[in-house]
């Protein structure tokens, strides 16, 4: 080799390491090279010694290696210590990747690339290290730097495997729980240290090294992975609770936190008492900002070093699971952070993001928005999706901000967007990208839910794709969430002007199948917690909040509640800050906690969710009592009950109000918003009412009620067998 070869190794422009380093065959002979530089006393060692070494250039090494000695040899030298150090050397060991991988990779068919990419322990040829693969192909050299070489830039250069793009790299002795970076020469010389865009591990913020990581687990959870596809059915009873974990519980201090091993118990057995079927936690993977409450993530394979280490969040999956409970992660693929350290610009250009700002900056939050139409950059998200679910045995995703995707002109005047090829202001790319990713989940993973937060009328997003839909299980209905809370926010004398708010979401309730959120979005940003937005003094707020959460857990749909919600805490959601946990041991905390209870059980028991998806599990009995802001309607079930709810939404009682049912019979009061236990004034139907021979609304019979003020009263049927 010339000495220009060796001047690009050494000044860190070398993508080709292997053709000047190692073993090669040289007129018949086989002749290694090394480079250490900055060092002293440099030797190479074969197994029967050290072998004839001479410096062919400042920091390069040669020696002749024997027919008989193993291809892995050994150098020795002197560091800045004054000790000896000892390395069996990386250019013994050829790059791995396969042309197939390779293909694949680029052609974005490589699911779940989070084998093959990143930092993984390997024992090859007997020696244990770790294996560093990373995509960068508009860079002109890759090395890794750590911990275990001193954060040398130079001394580990990577190779650019056939010129694909993918640079690789065995580096032997480096195990569990070594720090390190790649460092990235940029096409303009610059030199860029990036931590691993598929790092199983990342240090806590504001530190931002990888951390190499093994993901191995014994899990004991097959009995509830077995029956996910019956538990997440759209046929399935599915109560959600809505956390975020670092501000369920705090410990004391300020942006402190517990460990999921602490705080993860406790979650459970809470859950589990109030009936929730699934926890849906907010983003876990990892972000530099609380704030942004893990909404802009940066490194998307690292679950959050903030609650603990990988195993951490394994077990409290796992434990969620052996006691019945499901567990959904909200997910970001529209955007993320530019942080120097992370994705953005990643090898010098913009790699994973569009590069025209009218397509690649959120104008909401100042975030990079991945360029799908790459398909390297669709194969990082799907494979990270299905790393969750594979890894991590996650029971869906919630996918955050789909409407951002789906529209080119999203929160842009006009001139700052760029049409469709049609001319259209329809994302292409991201749909495509959504419909090939619920395919490729719903395929590889029978029963895993994906979930859309989608606020605008776009059509079918929970049908099919060979139907034209996005293929999504679930979509949030955001205009639910809206017109419910618009209308209970209301003065009771001034509802009767706004009755449609209420009932004109039934009207399109079984076009898509739908979750009723009440997210932590409506509890934020000086909006006021649920409690806070109900009308009148405390008792009317406890008693317009009760017959929300029973407007919620008897709507067609699947229920979300978020944290502190359950309990009516007063305040809204702070992220720095635990829940009013004081509050929930108060009497109107725990009467509220009841309700909470016994509407999952009712939920859960009564069967209305089986007809969840089915217009003939609804019925009207009366949505037009505005004058009164009196509804009534029917949840019909295939367990041989219906269940009648009635809502009075004024804080005037009424008695002998009439309305009109199928059958004869007695109607069993099953609920009641307004009993003391839930902190009314325990006014009702002595257990229940007898249909007469009277007709009304359209029916042969009707029962008469006593209607309790700012409640809802719920009444079985039962159906002659």
């Amino acid at each position: 080799m010339t000495h220009s070869n060796y001047k690009d190794l050494k000044e860190f422009n070398c993508f080709s390491p292997f053709s000047l380093l190692g073993c090669h065959t040289v007129s018949g002979k086989k002749i290694v090279t090394v480079f250490r530089q900055g060092v002293s006393n440099v030797r190479i060692a074969g197994k029967s010694g050290i072998l004839k070494t001479s410096m062919l250039d400042d920091g390069i090494y040669t020696a002749d290696l024997p027919e008989s000695e193993d291809l892995h040899y050994r150098i020795i030298y002197t560091g800045s210590d004054g000790k000896d150090h000892e390395e069996v050397d990386p250019y013994s060991f050829p790059p791995e990747m396969s042309d197939f991988d390779i293909y694949l990779y680029k052609q974005g068919n490589l699911r779940y690339a989070y084998r093959t990419f990143g930092a993984h322990v390997q024992v090859r040829d007997g020696t244990s290290g770790t294996r560093f693969v990373v995509w960068a192909p508009n860079a002109r050299e890759v090395s890794v730097t750590g911990d275990f070489n001193m954060w040398d830039t130079i001394k580990f250069p990577m190779e650019n495997v056939k010129a694909s793009g993918i640079w690789e790299i065995f580096i032997p002795g480096v195990g569990e729980g070594a720090f390190y970076k790649f460092a990235l020469k940029t096409p303009d010389g610059k030199v860029e240290f990036k931590s691993d865009p598929f790092a199983f591990r990342m240090e806590k913020r504001p530190r931002t090294a990888s951390i190499v990581t093994a993901l191995d687990n014994n899990w004991s959870d097959s009995a509830w992975v077995d029956r996910r596809s019956d538990l997440q059915s759209v046929k399935s009873p599915i109560s959600i609770y809505e956390m975020h974990l670092g501000s369920w519980r705090r410990p004391g201090k300020d942006m402190d936190f517990f460990s999921l091993r602490e705080i993860g118990p406790e979650i459970i057995q809470y859950v589990k008492k109030l009936g929730f079927t699934h926890i849906e936690i907010m983003p876990i993977m990892e972000h530099p900002l609380d704030e942004s409450w893990g909404y802009q993530v940066v490194n998307y394979f690292s679950a959050t070093s903030r609650y603990g280490d990988p195993k951490d969040y394994m077990w409290f999956i796992q434990e969620c699971h052996n006691n019945n409970i499901g567990v959904i992660l909200d997910w970001v693929p529209a955007h993320f952070p530019a942080d120097e350290y992370g994705l953005y610009n990643f090898d010098g250009t913009h790699l994973y993001e569009h590069a025209d700002p009218r397509m690649g900056l959120h104008p909401d939050w100042g975030t990079r928005i991945f360029n799908l139409s790459r398909y390297e950059v669709r194969n990082y998200l799907i494979s990270n999706a299905i790393f969750w679910i594979d890894v991590y045995h996650a029971d869906g995703i919630r996918i955050d901000a789909v409407s951002s995707m789906l529209y080119l002109d999203y929160s842009r005047k006009e001139g700052e967007w760029i049409p469709n090829k049609y001319g259209g202001r329809e994302n292409l790319d991201s749909i495509s990208f959504l419909k090939d990713l619920n395919n490729i989940i719903h395929e590889s993973f029978p029963g895993v839910l994906t979930v859309a937060e989608e606020s605008t009328a776009w059509p079918s997003v929970t049908r099919d794709t060979r139907t034209g839909g996005l293929g999504f299980d679930f979509k949030w209905n955001m205009g639910w969430m809206h017109d419910t809370l618009d209308y209970f926010s209301h003065d009771p004398v001034y509802r009767k002007y706004h009755q449609n708010n209420l009932t004109f979401t039934i009207w399109y309730a079984f076009s898509e199948s739908f979750i009723l959120p009440l997210s932590h979005d409506e509890v934020v940003h000086m909006k006021g917690s649920l409690y806070q937005k109900m009308p009148g003094d405390n008792w009317q707020k406890l008693a317009n909040l009760r017959s929300l959460f029973a407007f919620m857990f008897l709507s067609p749909g699947k229920k979300l509640v978020f944290m502190g919600s359950e309990f009516g805490q007063h305040e809204e959601w702070n992220v720095k800050g635990g829940l009013s946990w004081d509050h929930a041991r108060l009497e109107d905390g725990t009467r509220t906690l009841k309700l909470i209870s016994d509407l999952n059980s009712l939920y859960m028991q009564s069967g209305i969710a089986d007809l969840d998806p089915d217009p003939k599990g609804f019925e009207w009995i009366d949505f037009s009592d505005s004058a009164s802001s009196i509804i009534s309607f029917y949840r019909h079930t295939h367990k041989g009950s219906d269940y009648i709810a009635v809502f009075n939404l004024t804080p005037v009682p009424r008695s002998g109000y009439r309305i009109g049912v199928h059958l004869a019979g007695t109607y069993r009061e099953v609920l009641n918003t307004d009993a003391a236990i839930y902190g009314g004034s325990n006014m009702g139907n002595l257990g229940g009412v007898t249909a007469v021979e009277t007709p009304s609304h359209g029916k042969e019979r009707s029962i008469v009620l006593t209607l309790p003020p700012l409640a809802c009263v719920v009444f079985e049927s039962r159906r002659p067998s």
